[in-house]
């Protein structure tokens, strides 16, 4: 570049160096903005723990929302329940159609629920059909410390409407837990228990053969199965994560789109400024030339 005249080596060198403050620049506002778009999310599942409520169709919108893609699940029985979806922060409605129901006919059921950063909730259609209702509960997925385990009930179970629950050692998991309640969370010892089932006042047991590890969070649920009882381990969340076990995303097309608008404003400002020097330097030859 020695031979080229002064003027021009220094636009070169002016040209190079606001080459990579705008490719600098792009580089910067393409790593950002994905970052700064992230939403703050909470966790919601579903649960069908109605005896004798037939199959539903459950819709899950935002409200007052019109970029969130609506969420359909189909088919939910009895006993049935959803992975934790992770939504942004806000209102949601939850209804349930009969099964096969049009969309636009009038829910069985609706209620909403107000999602909170990092908090995780279970919206479950509970009671007999007649008296059939959506509860919202509020799930403390903190991970227990000191080695221990953390463990609740969802009574879900109209043949046997009163039950203990406990454990070989007889630690109380859950007493006199009626039909359609849950208990708080009990901290247990880890270990593979023998979670055992008591009807109240009497009436046949059942058991649960189930691993309960250091450091994680579980809801066992007891519904109805044939001529007896069942009991469900549902592991909720484990490790050191945050987010609940299986977490997925929810929406998708509307509730997690990032705002690309400045990552595309600032990427065209990246392209000008190279159009512009480059015809500078164009124009320049030509006159030299």
């Amino acid at each position: 570049m020695s031979h080229l005249p002064p003027v021009l080596r220094r636009l070169i060198r002016f040209g190079a160096a606001g080459t990579a403050v705008l490719i600098g620049l792009g580089v910067a506002l393409f790593s950002a903005v994905p970052a700064a778009a992230q939403d703050a999310v909470g966790y919601v599942r579903l649960a069908h723990l109605s005896p004798d409520t037939p199959k539903v169709d459950v819709y899950l919108d935002k409200f007052g929302d019109s970029s969130f893609k609506e969420q359909v699940f189909p088919h939910v029985g009895y006993g049935d329940s959803s992975k934790y979806m992770a939504l942004p922060v806000g209102t949601y409605t939850i209804a349930m159609r009969a099964e096969n129901a049009p969309a636009s006919s009038p829910p069985v059921i609706t209620t909403q629920v107000t999602v909170e950063d990092g908090k995780a909730y279970t919206v479950a259609g509970v009671g007999k059909f007649a008296a059939l209702g959506l509860k919202v509960l509020t799930d403390d997925l903190s991970r227990p410390t000191g080695g221990k385990a953390k463990v609740r009930v969802i009574q879900a179970s109209v043949k046997a409407p009163i039950i203990d629950v406990s454990l070989p050692d007889g630690t109380s998991i859950g007493s006199n837990v009626a039909f359609a309640t849950t208990t708080d969370y009990q901290i247990v010892s880890p270990g593979t228990w023998t979670l055992h089932l008591q009807p109240k006042p009497a009436g046949p047991g059942a058991t649960l053969s189930a691993p309960l590890v250091a450091g994680s969070v579980y809801s066992l649920l007891v519904i109805d199965k044939g001529s007896g009882l069942w009991l469900t381990l549902l592991n909720d969340a484990s490790g050191g994560s945050t987010a609940p076990n299986g977490a997925v995303e929810a929406g998708l097309g509307g509730t997690r789109n990032p705002n690309r608008t400045p990552l595309i404003a600032g990427l065209a400002i990246v392209f000008a400024g190279l159009v512009v020097v480059a015809m500078r330097l164009r124009t320049l030859i030509k006159r030299r030339g």
